[in-house]
């Protein structure tokens, strides 16, 4: 049965990409959990934790460390978000009971790209000389494009587990950029998944604001 769990297991190819059980279990899972989180539910925290599991070693297998480091953080920041959502604190209620819909402001803002600003660079910086320090370990796969997206990642991940409508703007952007990344890390299928997330992020933000409105007159 590991054989799900090796991305050296070929399920099928696309042109001359291989695509592995993993990465196709890996596909499946972040697709419905951002289907769910589109619309609001709280079950999309029960995928979450499932995607975090399946690609933390796919990202090790692939080299990507940042990405793979990212797992257990997520996995973290999806627990508390799971809570968050299911008990929100006085004044936080929506008619469900569950946690209202709310927008940062600009200083917040700013806060939270300063910080990405300088995670980024500094993870940058740790996982290109990582090899250096684990020899068993290969060469990292593009570091700063892979922290980047670590740091747009947590800061997506960070915002949705507050039910921040602006989580879609980071979302959208963590998607685009995997989009065009993921093939030259020989994760085709992944790059087609995130092709769809972009369009189901742009309904999910449609869906959120309607929702926001609505929640913000209460």
């Amino acid at each position: 049965m590991f054989y799900f769990f090796d991305t050296d297991t070929v399920f099928f190819t696309v042109g001359r990409q291989a695509v592995s059980y993993l990465e196709v279990l890996c596909t499946l899972a972040g697709l419905v959990c951002i289907v769910l989180a589109m619309r609001a539910r709280v079950a999309n925290f029960w995928l979450g934790y499932l995607y975090n599991m399946l690609l933390f070693p796919l990202f090790l297998q692939k080299g990507l460390y940042a990405s793979m480091l990212l797992q257990p953080v997520g996995f973290a920041i999806t627990l508390i978000g799971h809570y968050r959502w299911t008990h929100p604190r006085k004044g936080e209620e929506n008619r469900r009971h569950g946690l209202k819909i709310t927008r940062l402001g600009a200083r917040a803002w700013i806060a939270t790209l300063l910080v990405a600003g300088a995670l980024t660079v500094g993870i940058g910086l740790a996982i290109s000389n990582l090899h250096r320090w684990i020899p068993d370990m290969r060469p990292a796969q593009q570091p700063f494009l892979d922290s980047f997206i670590l740091t747009a990642i947590l800061t997506a991940q960070w915002l949705s587990a507050q039910k921040k409508l602006d989580c879609w703007a980071a979302w959208m952007t963590v998607n685009v950029v995997n989009t065009i990344r993921y093939p030259f890390g020989g994760l085709l299928f992944l790059a087609l998944e995130s092709g769809c997330k972009i369009g189901i992020a742009s309904f999910g933000f449609l869906h959120w604001r309607k929702t926001w409105k609505a929640e913000r007159n209460t």
